[in-house]
């Protein structure tokens, strides 16, 4: 690692001495700085491109060019003649002024057209061949390398720190709702140009009346031959492991014409090559964004959902994956587009996870387990959407969406305090979206929005555990880790094994709509006055039982202390009803933007307890915002807001009868519990800076919760299982976080430096004793990489974590350490050959003493006759070093644990790619 860091260092050393700088000032004939002017070199001899920049706010530009070298010079800035004129080095640093003149004349355009980055307003347009080397296969290989752009942990895109809502393809919607779609399949050598869509709003009506500063958007520009015609590749592998034979066949077919789109993905591999995840496909939102702002009213749908734990190459032992989807786009005519998807979605994989668990309370012994899971998730989705715009002034939208799953999960647990326990879970649940918007202006000072969304969700799923008992030792000391417990919730122990189930069942019916309405006082101000409604109605039924070891049901009856009236069954209903009007205020003055509001709220909750128990809230709230945005330049600002909110649970944390969540963890709920509200406060500061090569984005937010929904966790004595009740928190929790991102390009060298940190604070109560939890995390990343297009590329980068966590229940704060390096190299040579390979160490350290290290390495050699052939050949390895496992450590209200978790085997394949 420091060899490598000191060879980075000495050839950002000589590149740095191997240039001269060509600087100077562009103004207008008047005398006036151009902010933004285009500024490209290219070498005399070899014809390509060696420098380009842009002017700052005061006209100064400058350019990094070889000693010794001729170079044409091309100034440009839509609306005024170029500027063009030969340079040839020496040793020195060049100095030169320009003043352009207006022009009528589109010459520039050409100019233009040819820089890698060219700035339009709010568009930033990158030009895909600029920043390639050879080795790209997807359009997520192009992004990483753009400046201002970010690819995070997660995979999602980022640009100056904003997420990117959607992804486009010639102005199509490309399956809208993940973006990981679009940037791992979508091939890197259709890609002609990229367009970052800042301040983006899907209404070009609202554009002027809204504050959109924190929604980004990318449009994919193809290159001519990709169009009308198909494109794409089909790929197909085979390879060992240890202990499967390997396949992989992906097609991804793509068809594009002004008129229609058609875009194919297949996925069938068990490579551990997953291109949904489970959570992101119970994420896929299909795309829909309210138009206006939030209006402080925050309802949870209840979620019921199975223990599916997420599955990856770095965490599973078997994956095996099956995709099919396909997306459309269709303008029957200039006033309508029709688009949708269809995917269908299968996850099979197995997990190992060993947990060595150490429980907060001194009283409760702690735990070791070591767990097998098997899981299997079939998901549909489907969506369909239809935008129509009669004119400027008339837009209408209309969307539905849907997903629908069948999912089973088993595991197999060896544990310290239970020892063996099966347990099974099944669930086939849906929901169904839809929402419908009307946008009209009805002249230059009237614009009105009406917006409607409806949410049907259902989910069912069925829970069986079986304990192992020996039902002659309930009453000894040494007697079963589960014995103490199945007295307290009033089980037969008189059977070889605690058969447990659990059947739920959840029904949510959500509906959102309001009514906004713009006046345009001037160029400079208007209101926004809104009014809407919620209206949300959730039932939520289950029954906690007992199998006989004879085949029969037994209805336990439960004893347990700090619960009341315990009931091993729940039939409840929760409606909840806000009815809401408001007003907002927008100025501009300068370089700010005000926006105050203030809605007020009268809301109304009730739950129905088995048919005969009722228990209500009713009141009104008013709840002020703000929002200041500070521009400074055009990408540069600082945004303060405030909000107050008001946050709704959901129905099963009101539903009080008991609730098997699994073996050891067991939850009644509070029919009395009340709302909670906050306070939340976030300064964000972003700047984006072509002429410097900076990219800098920091942000701080704070809230402040009173009332917050929390619980008391109560655990058997001298025993593992725990059962928790919600309750609202006597006392205020608060949380305060902080993230900073920094990035510079220094020539070909390009570094970044991130950090985060946050401050939590929860009041809980165990055993009904009330301890207080805090969690200070911080964390650092410093990355430095070269970005050359000739030449093979390497990326050092350097991360390391703390973790303390003080609980008033321990003596001592538990601090964590993870120190994690990596080190990633691609290259193309002989216009024929890829390498690529990643590297990464981790290091963890529990109160100063190293618990864990592993090490990944993966890495892959294709081969193809030159950029344009058709077939292409690849042997590629995973976890080359056969690492067994990771480990990772988690810090809970009630417990901490280090977690090990076994992954796939070291995978050699060979793969064949042919590109249409």
């Amino acid at each position: 690692m420091k060899k490598l860091l000191l060879l980075t260092i000495f050839m950002v050393t000589l590149i740095s001495n191997a240039q001269v700088q060509l600087k100077g000032v562009v103004k207008d004939s008047i005398g006036e700085p151009l902010e933004m002017a285009n500024v490209l070199a290219i070498n005399k001899v070899t014809k390509k491109m060696a420098s380009y920049g842009f002017t700052d706010a005061k006209g100064n530009y400058k350019l990094d060019l070889e000693k010794n070298s001729t170079f044409e010079i091309k100034i440009s800035y839509i609306g005024f003649k170029s500027a063009d004129f030969e340079i040839t080095t020496t040793t020195e640093d060049i100095v030169k002024n320009i003043t352009l003149k207006e022009d009528n004349s589109l010459d520039e355009i050409t100019i233009v057209s040819k820089m890698p980055v060219t700035i339009k307003g709010d568009t930033i347009v990158y030009n895909a061949d600029s920043f390639k080397n050879g080795s790209e296969r997807k359009l997520e290989d192009v992004l990483k390398k753009l400046p201002g752009v970010e690819v995070n942990d997660q995979g999602q895109i980022e640009v100056e720190g904003k997420v990117v809502e959607k992804i486009m393809v010639d102005g199509k919607e490309f399956f809208s709702g993940d973006t990981k779609l679009a940037s791992k399949n979508i091939p890197s050598n259709a890609v002609d140009k990229i367009q970052v869509l800042r301040n983006y709003g899907n209404v070009s009506q609202l554009s002027g009346v809204q504050n959109n500063q924190d929604r980004v958007a990318i449009n994919i520009k193809l290159k001519e031959g990709k169009k009308n015609f198909w494109f794409g590749d089909v790929t197909a592998g085979v390879g060992n492991s240890p202990d499967t034979e390997l396949y992989l066949f992906q097609p991804k077919l793509f068809y594009y014409t002004p008129k229609y789109t058609i875009n194919i993905i297949g996925d069938l591999n068990n490579l551990g090559d997953v291109v949904l995840s489970r959570r992101d496909v119970r994420g896929f939102s299909g795309g829909f964004v309210t138009q206006s702002p939030s209006n402080g009213t925050n309802i949870n749908l209840a979620s019921a959902g199975i223990g599916f734990l997420n599955a990856g190459a770095r965490n599973a032992n078997r994956i095996e994956t099956r995709l099919s989807a396909a997306n459309f786009s269709y303008s029957p005519n200039k006033k309508l587009d029709l688009t949708g998807f269809l995917i269908w979605s299968s996850n099979s994989n197995g997990q190992r996870n060993i947990n060595d668990i150490d429980y907060i309370d001194p009283a409760t012994p702690d735990e070791f387990r070591d767990t097998e899971t098997s899981q299997t998730s079939n998901t549909g989705l489907f969506r369909f959407g239809a935008v129509y715009k009669k004119n400027f002034s008339n837009q209408l939208n209309y969307n539905i969406s849907g997903r629908f799953s069948n999912e089973f999960t088993t595991e197999n647990v060896d544990s310290r305090l239970f020892s063996d326990v099966t347990e099974t879970e099944r669930a086939t649940p849906y929901t169904i979206n839809q929402d419908f918007s009307y946008f009209y202006t009805a002249n230059e000072k009237n614009i009105f929005a009406l917006e409607v969304t409806h949410v049907l969700q259902d989910e069912d799923p069925f829970y069986v555990a079986a304990l192992e008992n020996d039902p002659n030792n309930n009453n000894d000391v040494d007697n079963d880790g589960f014995d103490d417990a199945a007295d307290d919730l009033g089980l037969d122990r008189t059977n070889m094994f605690y058969t447990l189930e659990q059947d739920r069942k959840v029904k949510s019916n959500q509906l959102d709509a309001k009514l906004d309405y713009y006046y345009i006082l001037n160029g400079k101000s208007n209101l926004n006055f809104v009014a809407g409604t919620i209206l949300s109605k959730q039932n939520f039924n289950s029954r906690f039982f007992q199998i006989l070891d004879n085949g029969n049901e037994f209805d336990p009856n439960p004893d347990i202390d700090g619960i009341d009236d315990e009931q091993i069954t729940n039939d409840t209903e929760y409606n909840f009803t806000d009815i809401y009007a408001g007003v907002r205020y927008r100025l501009k003055s300068g370089i700010f933007t005000f926006t105050p509001g203030v809605t007020f709220h009268s809301y109304n909750s009730n739950n129905t307890q088995y048919g005969t128990e009722f228990f209500k809230d009713t009141f009104e709230e008013i709840l002020p915002e703000f929002e200041a945005v500070a521009q400074f330049k055009r990408s540069e600002s600082l945004t303060f807001t405030y909000k107050k909110q008001i946050n709704f649970t959901d129905v099963t944390q009101v539903a009080r009868g008991i609730v098997a969540n699994d073996y050891d963890s067991f939850f009644a709920g509070n029919a009395e519990l009340l709302n909670s509200n906050s306070h939340n406060l976030a300064l964000v500061y972003r700047s984006f800076n072509l002429f410097n090569n900076t990219n800098v984005v920091g942000r701080v937010n704070y809230s402040k919760t009173a009332d917050q929904v929390n619980r008391n966790t109560i655990f058997v004595p001298g025993s593992a299982v725990s059962t928790a009740t919600s309750i609202n928190s006597p006392l205020d929790n608060e949380n305060l976080n902080a993230f900073f991102f920094a990035g510079k390009r220094f020539g070909k060298i390009q570094t970044s430096l991130r950090g985060n940190t946050s401050l939590i604070k929860i009041y809980q109560f165990v055993n009904n004793l009330a301890n207080t939890n805090e969690i200070f995390s911080r964390g650092f990343n410093a990355r430095v990489g070269t970005n050359f297009t000739k030449a093979p590329n390497v990326t050092l980068s350097y991360g390391i974590n703390f973790s303390d966590q003080n609980n008033s229940s321990r003596n001592t704060v538990n601090k964590n350490v993870t120190h994690t390096p990596s080190i990633d190299f691609d290259a193309y040579f002989w216009d024929s050959v890829t390498l690529t390979s990643d590297f990464s160490y981790t290091n963890q350290f529990v109160n100063g003493e190293s618990t864990n290290t592993f090490s990944i390495w993966n890495a892959k050699l294709a081969y193809r006759k030159n950029k344009d052939a058709k077939w292409e050949y690849e042997l590629v390895g995973n976890n080359l070093l056969a690492t067994g496992s990771e480990a990772s450590i988690n810090q809970g209200t009630i417990s901490s644990s280090i977690n090990e978790r076994f992954i796939l085997p070291r995978f050699i394949s060979l793969r064949v790619r042919y590109q249409l």
